[in-house]
């Protein structure tokens, strides 16, 4: 389960995520969810009020090399998924 909650500071961060433009770039293709007992596994995503909410915290940086996982936002929920091996895998 993956519920979501963003920092306003890098230090605050569990992980530090850059948006890319094309899916084959990302670690993770990640749909965003409207509830979050619908946030399954890693790669779909709720959005949460409140940091005590969230099973992750995260902080979007501007550069992908100050990135730990580099994202890329997918239409459909079927298209969710790790694109290959990674640290963060299943710790989201």
């Amino acid at each position: 389960m993956a519920n979501i909650f963003v920092v306003d500071r890098d230090y605050q961060a569990d992980v530090k995520c850059f948006k890319v433009n094309q899916d084959y770039n990302a670690d993770l293709l990640v749909y965003v969810v409207e509830r979050d007992y619908q946030a399954s596994g890693d790669e779909k995503w709720y959005y949460v009020g409140h940091d005590y909410q969230a099973t992750t915290k995260i902080f979007w940086v501007d550069h992908d090399y100050q990135a730990d996982l580099k994202v890329y936002f997918v239409s459909n929920d079927y298209q969710a998924k790790w694109n290959n091996g990674h640290p963060l895998q299943q710790r989201l």
